[in-house]
């Protein structure tokens, strides 16, 4: 019974999300990505590893909930674009795989193979975005985000996986 309930919450989870988040004003949805943006890569760019993002745009997509920011990096911080603009690369997936990517329960390569994530663009920008995402290590982020990561990435992996098994496509993930 658990299973299912979990199982079902994962499937539904952009579609129950999605007005409520619609619902938030967009700088409020901008100043909460900063916040967590900052949070995540405390250390990145505290070493100025965001650099080569300077004078180019990432856009981010979350498709399933119909969100997208634009980022970039100046005078030594991330900024985000108020409105959309032309991109250099762009990352665009589900909200459930980018959770997975998020919690280390999915390889960011594993899931652009499978076209559950799109990266296009700069292909040599896509990389460094990619491997500095890789390199964040979680174990220093403050405690509450490590939990909530990790818990939701969990709930992620074994809703999906449980969906796997009941669809007969066992070890999918």
């Amino acid at each position: 019974m658990l299973n299912k309930l979990r199982t079902q919450l994962v499937q539904n989870a952009a579609q129950i999300l999605r007005s409520p988040v619609q619902l938030l004003p967009k700088p409020l949805q901008d100043k909460m990505l900063f916040e967590g943006l900052k949070q995540v890569f405390h250390e990145a760019l505290e070493d100025g590893d965001f650099e080569f993002l300077q004078d180019k745009w990432l856009k981010i997509t979350i498709l399933d909930l119909n969100l997208q920011w634009f980022i970039s990096y100046e005078n030594d911080e991330l900024i985000i674009a108020k409105n959309s603009i032309s991109e250099d690369v762009s990352f665009a997936g589900n909200l459930n795989d980018l959770v997975l990517i998020a919690g280390r329960k999915e390889d960011p390569d594993t899931l652009f193979f499978q076209r559950r994530l799109r990266i296009e663009g700069d292909t040599e920008l896509g990389l460094e975005v990619k491997n500095l995402m890789d390199s964040v290590d979680l174990d220093a982020l403050p405690r509450p985000l490590q939990i909530l990561i990790n818990e939701l990435a969990d709930f992620v992996y074994k809703g999906m996986r449980s969906e796997n098994d009941q669809n007969g496509i066992a070890n999918a993930y």
